[in-house]
């Protein structure tokens, strides 16, 4: 039996889309052939739908976009095709969805099996739209037994190094069931190390219950996720036999008697399309590189934009942003403004030009001294005899910001905003001023990490100029002015913020364990907790982290605690 793994890039929504997808790819599949083809987790509806899942119009229209496949179906009679969508839930209580996997051939619904274990966890809510499944079963085809899980039902078992979050392992039921064959359609998110996870936890199931697996993962970016495909086949020892590419589209053909315990082999897979790529990235800041090209790319094509506009400043992050925006959306399409102040340096004017050079983009310099003195003479009756302060610095970055947003404005681009993560946790970052912006690419990089993706991308030529790697970070709105004048060393700062918003630790236990002053991590966190309406208000940024902020991390901002 041949079986293709389709990891595919859905648009959350574009249901027509996702379906011609299909129906493309099922085309590429046909000369080479496959008695079946697997989609991701809820490929036809894009992951996640959310709250379009609230709307009866588009529930129909999903049930549409099925029944369309199905009779499509009949065009390849020989091969069934195995899909990630909603149906409908006929309980009397709960929820009216399920999140199901249905198989279908040659115009017949075969069988379904819908989502046992609904996360409700960091970017997870799917208990708010969906019933668990009522029972698990299997369903004999060809020659193989089939037991069906969707994405989470994979991964609860008892000795992963992961929260032990549900009575039950569906995947130990679908053993007791009788299948030969267990099959995972996900759409897992991307962060840093995820892939590896991955891997583990399901090896560990596969070697624990002595069954092989397929499981075809997403690929794409939809909102803040990232989506890194890795789709893989696991032999019954829990053994990667093959895997398909990371961060791209890819079909990946797999013959069940090959992870066989008398046959399986590492090197026993179904020869690849002449096209098939298979590439991972081992180096992290590579991986991070290719993630965040994808979820800038996947963004703007998905949200309809074709050009970008940035502020460059001079410094790292901008450089940065800027950076990964061409080679997500090409030279041609990355707009570089730099907006001086009276205590902009002529260096940071300097490696903006640079910088812009090296990547071939616009570049325009607008001064705004003169819009600065205005508003300092309009204020000047309102604030009276009192001391130029943070005030006044804002104003600098606002007026950056609303020039950029003009810009945007006029011309069908979208901002980016150019944040790093440590700044966005401590504040240290303005209000319509530097947060503005359509999407925040960066936002998920503490500092040590931006410099340290920022010197891989130069590894092979210079892009970001030397100086910008090598100068003191400066916001440049006040004479002499130093990141690191109102903040503890970044070094520092990372750590604080990782073992505070990744780990949840205290103030007290940090400083133990790290042994940084108590009053140092203290005030970071005081910090962190005191600027949770900034970051509400900041543009979705794409989480390559454990915890980003946005929706995988929601603190009240009326509070104390």
């Amino acid at each position: 039996m041949k079986i293709a793994l389709a990891q595919l890039n859905p648009t959350v929504g574009d249901l027509n889309g996702n379906l011609e997808k299909l129906k493309l790819s099922l085309s590429e599949i046909s000369p080479v052939g496959a008695d079946l083809v697997i989609l991701p987790e809820l490929f036809l509806t894009g992951y996640p739908p959310r709250d379009l899942l609230d709307r009866n119009s588009f529930i129909d229209r999903c049930e549409d976009a099925l029944q369309e496949l199905t009779k499509f179906s009949t065009l390849y009679p020989q091969t069934a095709i195995l899909v990630g969508t909603i149906s409908r839930c006929q309980l009397t209580h709960g929820k009216k969805l399920y999140n199901s996997a249905i198989l279908i051939e040659n115009g017949k619904t075969l069988f379904t099996q819908s989502k046992t274990l609904l996360p409700a966890y960091d970017v997870f809510d799917e208990n708010r739209y969906f019933e668990p499944a009522q029972e698990v079963a299997v369903y004999p085809f060809r020659s193989e037994i089939l037991g069906i899980s969707i994405c989470e039902d994979a991964w609860n078992e008892a000795d992963a190094p992961l929260p032990y979050l549900y009575e039950q392992n569906p995947l130990e039921q679908l053993q007791r069931a009788g299948a030969t064959l267990l099959i995972n359609l996900s759409a897992s998110p991307y962060y840093l190390g995820k892939e590896k996870q991955r891997l583990e936890t399901l090896a560990r199931q596969s070697e624990k219950l002595k069954l092989p697996m397929l499981m075809v993962n997403q690929v794409g970016g939809n909102d803040e996720l990232i989506f890194d495909g890795c789709s893989l086949a696991l032999n019954s020892q829990g053994e990667e036999v093959c895997k398909a590419a990371q961060f791209s589209e890819e079909i990946l053909f797999v013959d069940p008697e090959n992870l066989k315990p008398e046959k399986c082999s590492k090197d026993a897979k179904i020869k690849q399309p002449e096209t098939a790529s298979s590439v991972l990235y081992s180096d992290p800041m590579e991986q991070l590189e290719k993630a965040l090209v994808l979820g800038i790319s996947d963004y703007f094509r998905k949200c309809g934009f074709a050009q970008a506009v940035i502020g460059l400043s001079g410094g790292i992050d901008s450089a940065l942003t800027c950076a990964l925006a061409v080679k997500a959306l090409g030279a041609d399409n990355v707009w570089g403004i730099t907006m001086p102040s009276p205590y902009s340096s002529g260096g940071s004017i300097e490696d903006s030009r640079i910088l812009a050079k090296h990547l071939g983009i616009r570049f325009d310099i607008v001064p705004i001294n003169s819009i600065y003195q205005d508003y300092l003479d309009t204020l000047k009756p309102l604030f009276a005899e009192r001391p130029m302060d943070l005030t006044e610095e804002n104003i600098q970055a606002r007026i950056r910001g609303n020039l950029l947003m003009a810009t945007a404005n006029k011309f069908g681009c979208l901002l980016l905003a150019t944040g790093n993560k440590s700044e966005m946790a401590v504040g240290y970052c303005t209000l319509y001023g530097d947060m503005s912006g359509g999407l925040a690419p960066i936002s998920d990089l503490p500092k040590g990490m931006v410099y340290e993706l920022s010197h891989y991308l130069n590894r092979e030529e210079i892009i970001i100029p030397p100086a910008t790697l090598t100068k003191d970070p400066s916001a440049e709105l006040r004479p002499d002015q130093k990141d690191q004048d109102s903040l503890p060393p970044y070094d520092l700062l990372d750590k604080v913020l990782a073992l505070y918003i990744d780990e949840s630790l205290d103030a007290a236990t940090i400083a133990d364990r790290e042994s940084f002053p108590l009053e140092t991590v203290s005030g970071i966190i005081s910090s962190v907790n005191r600027n949770e309406y900034k970051r509400r208000q900041a543009p979705p940024g794409l989480k390559v982290t454990s915890k980003a902020f946005g929706s995988g991390r929601r603190m009240p901002i009326a509070a104390r605690f």
